[in-house]
C-alpha cells in the first residue's frame, strides 16, 4: 500500500499499485525526442523502434523512500510526472525514472527494471491541473561531487499532454485504472550529458495555484564484484 497526501487538504489517499509503466520517448515535439535520443546514443543506447514506448516494470519498484541502492556507479535519475490511478480519480505526483545506464546500452527495458523509481508523498488530483497543464514546469537538481547543480529545467510542454499520452496508451479518457501508475517522460539534461549523482531532487511547479511537489532521494552505490 502506498499513501499519497493531497498537498492542499492534507487528505491521505491509499493505493495498492499493481502495475507500473514507464513511458519512454514521450516528447511532444520531434526535436525534443531527437535531443533525448542523442543524449542516450552517446551512452550506446539504440534509438527506439517507435515513440512513445510503454515499458512495464515491477510495481514494487515504486518507492517513496529518501534513499535507494543501486549496483555500481553507472545509474542516474531523471524528473518525471507520475500519474497514479485510484478509486477516486487519477493523482499527479513527481518522481524519477532512475535507470542503470550501463544496462541501457544493451536493453532499455532491462535497465528500467533494475532500479527503484522514487516518487513523492505529496500529490494533486489530475482533474485540478489538467485545464492549465501546459503552465506546469519540471526541474531536477543533482548533487555531484558534493556540489548541487541544476540538472533539468523546462515546461511540461516538452512532453505529451496527459490526454494525448493516455490516448496513445489506448485509453478514451485521461484517467488511469485504480492501481495503475505511469511515469510520463522526461526532459533533456542541461549540457546534454546524462551523469550519475549522489542525490537528486525532482519537482513539479504549478504557478496558477502557487504550489509545488518535490522529492529528494539519496543514491547509495553498491560495489560490483566478480
Amino acid at each position: 500500500m502506498t499513501r499519497f497526501t493531497l498537498d492542499d487538504t492534507g487528505t491521505a489517499v491509499d493505493v495498492t499499485v499493481r502495475e507500473l509503466i514507464v513511458a519512454g520517448w514521450a516528447g511532444r515535439e520531434q526535436a525534443g525526442i531527437d535531443e533525448h535520443i542523442e543524449e542516450l546514443r552517446a551512452l550506446g543506447v539504440k534509438p527506439p523502434s517507435a515513440t512513445p514506448l510503454f515499458y512495464r516494470v515491477s510495481a514494487d519498484l515504486l518507492t517513496q523512500a529518501e534513499r535507494i541502492q543501486v549496483l555500481g556507479n553507472e545509474s542516474s535519475g531523471e524528473v518525471e510526472v507520475v500519474l497514479i490511478g485510484t478509486e477516486q480519480g487519477t493523482l499527479v505526483a513527481i518522481g524519477s525514472d532512475h535507470t542503470d545506464r550501463e544496462a541501457e546500452a544493451w536493453s532499455v527495458a532491462h535497465s528500467k527494471q533494475v532500479c527503484a523509481k522514487p516518487v513523492s508523498q505529496a500529490a494533486w488530483w489530475l482533474e485540478d491541473v489538467i485545464d492549465h497543464w501546459d503552465q506546469l514546469t519540471l526541474a531536477s537538481d543533482a548533487l555531484i561531487d558534493g556540489e548541487e547543480q541544476a540538472y533539468q529545467r523546462g515546461g511540461v510542454t516538452g512532453l505529451l499532454h496527459p490526454r494525448d499520452l493516455l490516448a496513445r496508451f489506448g485509453l478514451d479518457q485521461p484517467r488511469l485504472a485504480p492501481g495503475v501508475a505511469m511515469l510520463c517522460g522526461t526532459l533533456p539534461v542541461i549540457g546534454g550529458h546524462v551523469r550519475p549523482a549522489e542525490a537528486l531532487t525532482v519537482s513539479l511547479t504549478d504557478p496558477v495555484r502557487n504550489r509545488r511537489l518535490s522529492h529528494r532521494y539519496q543514491i547509495d552505490s553498491l560495489p560490483v564484484v566478480s
